[in-house]
């Protein structure tokens, strides 16, 4: 296991995790799960009202050997695809180590998705088996965007109380099984998952991951969130989407560390009331998490007693930890990643390669990772300090594992040459770097800061503004809850920016609240960069996983223009 001593040699700890995960002899059941003392606790799951399921590892390994035998009963195998439309719950772990331990590649589906985008996904990934909760199930009946006659087969996970239409469930598949079935041993380079990037333009991207990533989840792990053995860890993600998926089941599994899976949507009261009851004293969640903790009023309890806080999926606004040192009694780290890569760029936890957070800033490259901030119109080095692009020097970079998306082979010719193209636009310069998508700057400490996505980034009059740093500065209006500042259309500027504000009194919206805002941002980042323009909203549109969602805001803003709005 990880080191996680001060002096701990950072490389010699990734040269031992590519030694260990890029073995032709990898199992995944035994990684996760077989390798572990039978009685260590895996997982805590956690109802709404607090009571909880205590999963060992012992009862995951017989529980998932029958569900294997299950599934090669059914015929699935080595790389065959199967979903899972499922919360959090002992049926979805064993769901999951079952997949592994046949060798399958899991595709994960999130519950918050429409019949349409689970569809879609079904379809790329060309899915042979969808195992999904009782209180999902409808959404994979015949119609509209789902077939007649699908290719895949389903299975239900539900309690005796709850209707399955016929379905098999998880229940009597493992009552007729017995355990022991031989775990597949596939390698570091066999597939394990096949993930579907959530994008702002076009369809979603098919993401293939090999088994041997899990050295670099195992690396966050260990230098991002300095992961302990006396840790209580509780990474709030869903696991339908890759930052749950990779660091709230994957990494604790592998590191063998039990986990917190919250069963119950997000409310500011249940999160105190998580973080009191069960001691954690190591949390990862997004920032609209820690806002809404803030935002609540609601008095820290007095079993608060974190070591450390970490947060992803989005930037940490510096006004987050203004909060946080006297509310949660630690900073906030922030870190950054993404589906294709998991995660890059942390302000680590570990004592080995932490430093001092700086206000904005996201932090250093991960061990096992080399990044640049390359020009905005060439791949130069730009200069410390300048906007550009975020990108990763691949050769440099022991950890990274991703090489294009899926290609569906069967897919029509236009499908397959979209994934084609997307990989051609990541992969830039004969392979040598990674585009993230994103830009920032990087100081002369060697400290990166996010700026925006690239096609967020706000032209105006020559000046590219990002709309991250003018965020930033209304989030430390005692008003603003959260914001989002996009490019609006401009015929003498080519754009100007125009904020949209969510208030935590909407009666306070007014004309001089607007001006004080402007005046704040001239005041506070630069005179050109005020937003021109304030628009008070109820809400900001986001992904399920949080993400404030520009693109559609620019969508709206410009359809108004278009009808003659002002």
């Amino acid at each position: 296991m990880p080191d996680h001593r001060a002096g701990t040699n950072p490389d010699a700890q990734v040269e031992e995790l590519l030694t260990r995960f890029r073995s032709p002899d990898l199992s995944l059941a035994s990684v996760l799960c077989d390798g572990h003392p039978p009685e260590a606790i895996a997982f805590r799951v956690v109802e709404a009202d607090l009571s909880v399921s205590t999963v060992r590892f012992g009862q995951l390994r017989e529980d998932s050997e029958r569900m294997a035998a299950a599934l090669l009963d059914s015929g699935i195998g080595p790389g065959d695809r199967v979903a899972t439309l499922m919360g959090k719950s002992t049926d979805y772990l064993v769901t999951l180590l079952g997949i592994w331990r046949v060798g399958a590649v899991h595709v994960p589906l999130f519950t918050a998705f429409a019949p349409p985008a689970i569809a879609l996904r079904l379809r790329a990934s060309r899915a042979t088996l969808v195992v999904c909760d009782a209180n999902q199930r409808a959404k994979l009946a015949p119609g509209g965007d789902m077939p007649a006659d699908p290719p895949w087969s389903v299975i239900v996970s539900a309690s005796e109380e709850e209707p399955t239409g016929g379905d098999r469930t998880i229940r009597q598949l493992l009552a007729a099984q017995a355990p022991g079935t031989t775990a597949a041993v596939l390698g570091g380079e066999a597939p394990m998952i096949h993930i579907s990037t959530s994008g702002t333009t076009g369809e979603p991207k098919g993401v293939v991951i090999p088994a041997w990533a899990l050295a670099t989840f195992q690396a966050y792990m260990t230098f991002g969130l300095d992961l302990r053995d006396d840790d209580v860890c509780w990474n709030a993600a869903d696991p339908g989407w890759a930052y749950g998926l990779y660091y709230a089941i994957l990494g604790p599994m592998s590191l063998g560390r039990p986990s917190l899976l919250l069963r119950a949507g997000f409310s500011a009261e249940l999160t105190w009331a998580m973080l009191d009851r069960f001691g954690v004293t190591n949390l990862a969640a997004a920032p609209t998490v820690y806002r809404a903790l803030r935002a609540s009023g609601i008095a820290p309890p007095p079993g608060v007693r974190l070591r450390c806080a970490s947060s992803a999926g989005e930037p940490l606004t510096p006004d987050i930890n203004a909060w946080a040192a006297g509310a949660l009694g630690v900073t906030v780290r922030d870190h950054y990643g993404q589906t294709e890569t998991g995660m890059l760029v942390n302000s680590h936890q570990h004592p080995a390669v932490a430093a001092p957070i700086k206000d904005g800033s996201m932090g250093r490259p991960m061990p096992g990772w080399s990044l640049e901030i390359l020009e905005l119109d060439s791949d130069r080095k730009a200069e410390p300090g300048a906007l550009g692009r975020i990108t990763v020097e691949r050769a440099a970079s022991p950890l990274a594992w991703f090489t294009g998306y899926h290609v569906d082979e069967t897919a029509p010719a236009a499908s397959q040459e979209a994934s084609r193209a997307a990989t051609a636009s990541k992969l830039a310069a004969d392979g040598r770097w990674y585009l993230t998508g994103d830009t920032g700057a990087i100081d002369a400490d060697g400290d990166y800061f996010f700026t925006s996505r690239d096609d967020d980034v706000i032209i105006m009059a020559g000046y590219r503004i990002g709309p991250f740093e003018v965020e930033s500065v209304l989030s430390t209006h005692p008003q603003v809850v959260e914001s989002a500042a996009i490019g609006v259309p401009d015929e003498l500027r080519g754009e100007v920016i125009e904020a949209h504000v969510v208030l935590r009194d909407p009666t306070a919206a007014s004309d001089s609240l607007t001006a004080e805002l402007q005046q704040l941002v001239k005041s506070r980042l630069a005179a050109h960069a005020y937003p021109r323009n304030i628009v008070f909203a109820d809400s900001l549109p986001k992904t399920p996983s949080g993400k404030v969602q520009r693109f559609l805001l620019r969508r709206r803003r410009r359809a108004e223009l278009a009808r003659g709005g002002s």
